[in-house]
């Protein structure tokens, strides 16, 4: 284990423009290099995975950071590297764009037994086929029971999300061995499905969430120019990318398919943006820090640099919210520990670790 940096850096500032509350963020550690994903291991620290390659810890009492090492082969290209990260059980379970053979890659999940100094992976699944692009790799990841759900990009391909032979473009759902589960769709009434996928016709989903009042998956999705959507997860189902694009089009101005938002037999969004905001994570608050947030989705946005809230009740958005925005840079990641406390991580090259804060 390599310690990095022993400090506690704190900046405070009032975030009150388009506010409902007063707040401010405190900057817990800074000098990330494009981290994508954040998990606790306990309330006090937290694994942050950077896509150039790196995982850390860091503790967020005191700021320090410390380097644990792995042998990934991961692929650090356009939007892959090492991206999701998830502690659940003394397993580590890490998303990353895989480097293949012949400059091909493909989105993978890895899972190892947590260790300060050095996390042996293994892989549990690789996205097939692999594609040389460096786009659209999703992809989050939830534990949901002993199953394990992630999101997969369909890394540019637009009509290979409609393909059932390949899991480009799909809700994928695995024991947490890797084990395919014997009632996925494929067992029960998609016989042509891949037996790892769950639901199809994604595009980039970024965000993906168990919602800890209903147990449902909930996901949030790049539609093109126009289209980001927030979602659940359904059995078997279709959200239709790119028969239909949400709302968007293609970024030249020309219609996805139709031009259709939605056609029926198709999932529907439970929310969209047009123009895109660039959604990444999201979160559905249950903390006692902000008992008014119970319930409400916390959205997250690179291309407005804005937190949003979404009032949720019964399955239905009810209106949107801003809680910050343009304060940190582009936002990538939102997470809570078991004291209700939030952090954020944003995107850039020379990144921080923030918690949020009333005053």
């Amino acid at each position: 284990m390599n310690k990095i940096l022993p400090f506690f850096l704190i900046v405070f500032f009032s975030c009150t423009a388009y506010s409902e509350e007063k707040i401010r963020l405190l900057e817990i550690s800074k000098n990330l290099n494009e981290p994508w994903g954040m998990t606790f291991i306990d309330d006090n620290n937290l694994l942050i995975t950077e896509k150039t390659g790196e995982i850390i810890r860091i503790n967020i009492e005191t700021g320090e950071k410390f380097s644990i090492d792995h042998e990934l082969d991961f692929f650090y290209f356009g939007q892959g590297g090492l991206l999701d990260i998830l502690y659940k059980d003394n397993y580590v379970y890490v998303t990353y764009s895989e480097d293949r053979d012949e400059g091909k890659s493909s989105t993978s999940i890895a899972r190892g037994l947590y260790n300060d100094e050095k996390i042996i992976f293994e892989n549990i699944f690789r996205a097939e086929p692999p594609i040389s692009s460096g786009y659209h790799f999703g992809s989050r990841i939830v534990i949901k029971n002993d199953h394990l759900f992630a999101s997969i990009g369909e890394r540019g391909g637009g009509m290979i999300a409609q393909d059932v032979t390949s899991h480009p473009g799909s809700i994928i759902r695995i024991h947490l061995d890797g084990a395919v589960p014997n009632d996925n769709p494929k067992f029960i009434n998609r016989p042509e499905w891949l037996p790892e996928v769950y639901q199809i016709g994604i595009r980039n989903p970024q965000g993906m969430y168990l919602s800890p009042f209903n147990e449902k998956v909930y996901i949030s999705n790049h539609g093109a120019k126009g289209g980001d959507f927030f979602g659940e997860v359904k059995f078997g189902e279709n959200y239709g990318w790119k028969i239909i694009g949400w709302g968007g089009t293609n970024y030249i101005g020309t219609s996805i398919g139709d031009g259709s938002a939605w056609k029926p037999g198709f999932t529907k969004p439970i929310w969209t943006w047009t123009p895109s905001i660039a959604v990444c994570n999201i979160l559905i608050y249950n903390g006692e820090l902000y008992p008014e947030w119970k319930g409400d989705v916390l959205v997250t946005s690179l291309k407005y640099k804005t937190l949003y809230r979404l009032k949720f009740e019964n399955n239905e958005v009810k209106s949107q919210h801003i809680i910050f925005e343009n304060r940190i840079g582009r936002l990538r990641d939102i997470e809570v520990n078991s004291k209700g406390e939030i952090f954020l991580i944003n995107a850039n090259s020379n990144a921080s670790l923030w918690k949020l804060e009333k005053f």
